[in-house]
């Protein structure tokens, strides 16, 4: 899958972060609970695991965040990141290609950081053996007490991701060991790119955060979002059964 993964970015990329600038309900949703739930974060130093064009740094960067470095499999959406930081003429981000599912020693990152985030990665894990070695990067690179951030899918099938109103579409399900493989895409006029979720993660359990040592593991509350304020009726139906969440945890 990890190839399948690369290919599909690869060849979006040009296009991705348009995707996530288009204000639609999903993206407002993702980007609003991530910044409630970061607070203001000065000095800290980042990890963006699985970080792509750095969209997410960027973020953090505009809370406080010192440094970050992003590691992401694809490296046509780094450049694309970096072409972003060129125009800010700051040199705040450092980007290293590498699969965050594997150890990751031969880069020259910090031994630990005050934040990691890895928003998505964990949905795009076809078997345990990949989500157990994201979990094992995060911890590792986490300092005592850092804080853990990142976005993930609830039920990919919740009814809410599959009509298209929240301005995205979970598809194609198929039912894989342990979790549900599934295409997601921003446009009607793209096939989307492929994603897994194993039931480890979208369940809802904890314990899988606990086993690589993050506690105190939350959900950023969704009415923290202005979109789910100011639209309460669009929201409903994921309200009911969402479908996302922005998960928070620290390590022990």
């Amino acid at each position: 899958m990890v190839e399948t993964v690369k290919k599909e970015y690869d060849t979006e990329a040009v296009n991705y972060d348009t995707f996530w600038t288009d204000n639609s309900p999903l993206v407002r949703l993702d980007t609003e609970l991530f910044i409630s739930a970061l607070g203001k974060v000065p000095g800290a130093v980042v990890l963006d695991l699985a970080g792509g064009s750095g969209i997410k740094a960027r973020f953090a960067l505009d809370a406080g965040a010192s440094a970050v470095d992003i590691v992401d499999i694809s490296q046509e959406m780094m450049q694309e990141g970096q072409k972003v930081e060129a125009k800010l003429n700051r040199d705040a981000v450092r980007w290293f290609k590498a699969d965050i599912s594997k150890p990751l020693d031969h880069l020259p990152l910090h031994p630990q950081y005050d934040i990691v985030m890895a928003h998505w990665p964990l949905d795009h894990v076809d078997n345990m053996t990949v989500l157990e070695g994201m979990f094992q990067n995060i911890t590792k690179y986490l300092k005592p007490g850092g804080r853990f951030y990142g976005v993930r899918c609830c039920d990919p099938r919740a009814p809410a991701m599959g009509t298209g109103d929240l301005g995205v579409i979970f598809k194609d399900f198929e039912e894989i060991p342990g979790g549900v493989k599934f295409r997601y895409t921003f446009s009607s006029t793209i096939d989307g790119i492929e994603a897994a979720s194993m039931e480890a993660t979208y369940s809802g359990s904890t314990e899988i955060y606990e086993k690589y040592g993050l506690v105190d593991v939350q959900i950023e509350p969704y009415e923290n979002a202005l979109t789910v304020q100011e639209n309460p009726k669009l929201w409903e139906p994921f309200l009911q059964q969402p479908g996302v969440a922005m998960v928070k945890a620290i390590k022990a």
